[in-house]
C-alpha cells in the first residue's frame, strides 16, 4: 500500500473522483461525506474492499460535527486532501451573516482545525502532504459570488502561509485551482450561460474531475516532495 489519504469531501463530483483514482493506485482511504453516502457506495462499488478504511459523516458547516470528525479519525493519515465546498451565488448585500459563517467554517475554519489536529503527526514522521481543492475565483475574483472567491482566496493564503511554516518537516502543502469543470457545481447554468463561458476559455471545453485527481495523485506522490505552497490552475488558460 501507498499510505493512507484522508478525503474531506469526498462525496463530491471531484472528490470520488480523487478517491477512485488513489485507490486505483494503491493508496488506503478514509473517506468523509455530509449527506451523499449513494456517492461513497459508488466508491466503495469500484475499489476492494480493504481500500476503504472508513467513512466518516459530518456537517463541516457546524463545529460540533467537526469535532467529532476528527474523534473518528483512527487511522493514521500520510496525505490530507479537502475536495469539500459549496458554491453559494447571489449579492453580497443579500447575502446574510448566516450564509457567510457556513461558509468560512467549511472553507476555511473546518481545513485549519483539520490540519492542525493531524499536523503533529506528519511532522513527526518528516512526511506527509496537505493539499486544497482551491478555486480559480480564489485568484481573481467574480462578481455574485463574492463570499465563495473570498473563501477561496482565504484557502490560498492558507497553502501558501502554511507551507512556509512547515516544509522544513517535510510536510508539502499545496492547492490545486479548477476553472470551469464539468461538475454538478456548474449545473445551475443555463446552456446559453454555459457556452458564454467557454467561449471565454482559450481550451474551449469545460476541465473534467478525472484531471483533477491526475494532477491531486501527481502531487502526493513522493517525486513531486519539492513542490510547495504553489496555487496550479487546471483552467483551460482561462
Amino acid at each position: 500500500m501507498k499510505g493512507n489519504v484522508l478525503i474531506i469531501g469526498a462525496s463530491g463530483d471531484i472528490g470520488s473522483a480523487i478517491a477512485i483514482k488513489l485507490g486505483q493506485e494503491g493508496y488506503q482511504l478514509l473517506l468523509h461525506y455530509n449527506q451523499n453516502k449513494e456517492k461513497i457506495n459508488n466508491i466503495r462499488a469500484q475499489l476492494r474492499t480493504e481500500l476503504i478504511l472508513s467513512e466518516i459523516q459530518a456537517d463541516l458547516s457546524d463545529d460540533q460535527d467537526i469535532k467529532r470528525l476528527i474523534t473518528e479519525i483512527v487511522f493514521k493519515v500520510d496525505h490530507l486532501i479537502f475536495a469539500s465546498g459549496n458554491a453559494y451565488y447571489g449579492l453580497l448585500q443579500d447575502t446574510s451573516a448566516e450564509i457567510m459563517d457556513k461558509m468560512l467554517s467549511i472553507h476555511v475554519k473546518a481545513p485549519m482545525l483539520i490540519s492542525k489536529f493531524l499536523l503533529p503527526a506528519m511532522i513527526q514522521q518528516n512526511s506527509g502532504s496537505i493539499l486544497v481543492i482551491s478555486s480559480i475565483w480564489g485568484s481573481v475574483g467574480a462578481s455574485n459570488e463574492v463570499v465563495y472567491s473570498t473563501v477561496k482566496g482565504a484557502q490560498n493564503s492558507f497553502v501558501k502561509s502554511l507551507s512556509k511554516e512547515i516544509a522544513v518537516s517535510g510536510v508539502s502543502v499545496n492547492a490545486v485551482s479548477p476553472g470551469f469543470i464539468d461538475t454538478k457545481m456548474n449545473k445551475q447554468l443555463s446552456k446559453e450561460e454555459k457556452e458564454m463561458t467557454l467561449q471565454d476559455i482559450p481550451l474551449k471545453r469545460a476541465g473534467e474531475p478525472s484531471e483533477i485527481a491526475h494532477l491531486v495523485s501527481f502531487l502526493i506522490d513522493q517525486p513531486s516532495k519539492s513542490i510547495h505552497g504553489q496555487i496550479i490552475g487546471i483552467d483551460g488558460a482561462w
